[in-house]
């Protein structure tokens, strides 16, 4: 199943800024536009089939986000009609419609912020050998997935290549300064808990979720890049849900098992992804659009 022919991926006469894993960013001049391409990565690999209409699901998830959490903080979000658009954009509108976001420019801060509610993936690992997660002590005897005593605010770096690396709130206070990095953890907790208490009315659990911030006029911050969608956070089915076992996930864990369950070593090229396979991570990703938006998507 290949969805190139169903929009251009490239646009010759805008000027790319960044082309990312599964994001390609375009310097428009006073504005930037964001495109979510139907690339997927597993372990840092780009995959050579796209997944169809992945990007559409996942920049509709982030809109719907940045319109409910501008009250606890403005974003960059301006406007994803393509008629609003600078002109050179109208040509492409079959390619960007859905698919796409025009959205301020700003500093992007060096930090992802990360919030934890649960115990799972590198925070089960860490907490395994030291009973921390990012130097944050923890109570005896959890179990991978238990929910936390407190959601905990657990930052990362931002590499060019390779993992992130997990970090403690000293260090950012050391690259932010101490009243920058103070007002990110603040706000990643408040947007994680109004996210929470949101998702669980609609029968979903988030476990954690990462975050990412610029700065405006050298003070402004505003919230950036996608938001709450299956890609930057970990969403447990409640009704499901029990600590200890495996969870009834929306992220790319299709992928990976099926990734590890192949004799390959985790560097390019790609193995080749079944039409099973993809059609699988395609309902996921479907199936979280609804849970968290309330609609389904056509």
């Amino acid at each position: 199943m290949n969805t190139t022919a169903l929009y251009k991926t490239d646009f010759p006469d805008l000027t790319l800024k960044n082309r990312g894993k599964v994001r390609d960013i375009y310097d428009l001049g006073e504005y930037l536009l964001f495109v979510a391409t139907d690339r997927i990565s597993a372990f840092d690999v780009v995959m050579n089939e796209p997944i169809p209409y992945k990007g559409k699901i996942l920049t509709q998830i982030s809109k719907f986000w940045l319109e409910r959490t501008k009250e606890i903080i403005p974003n960059h979000f301006i406007t994803d009609k393509i008629e609003e658009y600078p002109e050179s954009c109208w040509k492409y509108r079959d390619s960007l419609e859905g698919r796409s976001m025009l959205v301020r420019k700003c500093k992007p801060l060096p930090i992802e912020a990360i919030v934890r509610g649960y115990i799972a993936g590198s925070g089960w690992k860490e907490y395994q050998k030291t009973r921390t997660i990012c130097g944050i002590p923890l109570p005896e005897g959890l179990v991978e997935f238990e929910k936390l005593p407190f959601p905990i605010y657990t930052p990362s770096t931002k590499e060019e290549v390779g993992h992130d690396i997990n970090v403690d709130f000293e260090y950012t206070k050391q690259v932010l300064g101490e009243e920058l990095a103070s007002r990110v953890r603040d706000v990643s907790l408040k947007l994680y808990e109004f996210a929470s208490e949101f998702l669980e009315k609609n029968g979903l659990i988030l476990a954690d979720t990462k975050f990412e911030f610029g700065l405006i006029d050298g003070n402004e911050l505003i919230l950036i890049d996608e938001v709450l969608t299956p890609d930057s956070s970990r969403f447990w089915l409640k009704e499901d849900y029990a600590p200890g076992k495996p969870q009834y996930n929306f992220d790319k864990q299709v992928l990976r098992d099926y990734l590890e369950s192949l004799n390959w070593d985790k560097t390019p090229p790609p193995p080749h992804l079944p039409e099973e396979i993809i059609a699988k991570i395609v309902e996921k990703y479907k199936e979280a659009y609804f849970r968290i938006t309330g609609e389904k998507i056509d």
